[in-house]
């Protein structure tokens, strides 16, 4: 007897919700590990492993970062904050796609200012501190200037790289098509370098969030890494801990709005050549 094939047809919107359940498993997954760095915190309270004032319980941090928030001066401080990390970062990343693009593309332009660049790269942010103090001061220019120096050195590298890494194959099929030089680059080598751009705009951003903490903690009155310090100095450690977690959950949200924006134009250009 001829077997008799019994598969059911799928059932409308499967795929779709596989889809959120996988979405779900891996946000689930994400959020183990600080679950339980929260539920060890909380149980080293209701123990009586650590005093109050080392470290204070999570729900003494809580209520502060409502009450900062409630009374505004988490809003003010956070969007200068935000506004400086913005600023310095476009004027980075603007430099940096710039003259990575042109590094990448020309051997001899990237032999005149390879060695410079190593220089300003291997120069930690704080380590220009000192020097940018005496000729800025100590005002937005130099947060600004800080911050735009933070982003300007992953993008620049990582863009040279990704310019650079363009098979030649590439080309060829450009001069096939017989491409000019601004379809080629619109056309091939930026669907081609997208990928290894977007990770040097996303560790730019990264660091020059990081940046600014640190900026704002040494040379500021004001700004979200201001409020962290100003809470060490008082001996407020919940309003540093709220500060600590805000900061933390703002980089974790540019970096999501960053990778988004990735996946969004690699749909669109990705594996598209002349």
């Amino acid at each position: 007897m001829a077997a008799v094939d019994v598969t059911l047809p799928a059932l409308p919107g499967a795929p779709a919700r596989r889809a959120r359940w996988r979405g779900l498993g891996r946000a689930a997954a994400g959020l183990a590990v600080p679950l339980l760095l929260l539920g060890a915190w909380q149980a080293a309270h209701a123990y009586g492993l650590v005093a109050e004032q080392v470290l204070p319980a999570p729900a003494l941090v809580w209520q502060t970062l409502l009450e900062v928030a409630g009374s505004g001066e988490l809003s003010d401080n956070l969007s200068i904050s935000l506004f400086r990390v913005a600023l310095g970062f476009v004027i980075g990343a603007a430099i940096g796609l710039a003259l990575g693009a042109v590094m990448g593309l020309s051997p001899r332009v990237e032999r005149v200012f390879r060695p410079t660049l190593i220089l300003i790269a291997i120069i930690p942010v704080v380590g220009w501190l000192p020097l940018l103090m005496l000729l800025l001061g100590i005002g937005e220019a130099l947060k600004i200037t800080i911050i735009a120096k933070a982003a300007f050195t992953p993008v620049v590298l990582a863009t040279m790289n990704g310019f650079r890494q363009v098979p030649e194959a590439y080309f060829e099929v450009g001069r096939v098509y017989r491409l000019s030089r601004r379809q080629v680059l619109r056309r091939i080598v930026l669907p081609a370098a997208l990928l290894p751009v977007f990770t040097g705009l996303r560790n730019g951003l990264t660091t020059a969030w990081v940046t600014l903490v640190v900026v704002e903690m040494l040379a500021s009155t004001e700004g979200i890494g201001y409020l962290m310090v100003w809470g060490r100095q008082l001996f407020q450690l919940d309003l540093m801990l709220a500060m600590m977690a805000v900061i933390g959950i703002i980089g974790y949200v540019m970096d999501r709005v960053l990778v988004t924006a990735e996946a969004g134009l690699q749909r669109r250009f990705g594996g598209r050549v002349a």
